[in-house]
């Protein structure tokens, strides 16, 4: 295995790492966002006021790219194994 392979593969474990974490990531920093501007405008500073809508968007996030996460995840593992025979040999 030379150090260009080793490489490739970091990079796309890194990608997909990216690509599968972009959308609930993005989505609770959305409504965090949301949830700071009504509580700097009505000066409600309930810590716990953000918890409950950031769980609801994270798992309505996670169901509606849940597929799309699973086949990405997939797809990269199937190209791995794949990968195995050319790398030993």
């Amino acid at each position: 295995m030379t150090p260009e392979t080793v490489t490739t593969i970091g990079h796309q474990a890194i990608w997909v790492t990216m690509l599968l974490s972009a959308p609930l990531l993005l989505s609770a920093l959305g409504i965090g966002l949301i949830i700071g501007m009504f509580q700097a405008a009505t000066q409600i500073n309930e810590m716990t006021l953000s918890f409950i809508p950031k769980l609801l968007v994270l798992a309505l996030a996670l169901g509606v790219s849940g597929p799309w996460m699973l086949q990405v995840i997939t797809t990269f593992t199937q190209q791995l194994f794949e990968q195995i025979p050319a790398s030993i040999g």
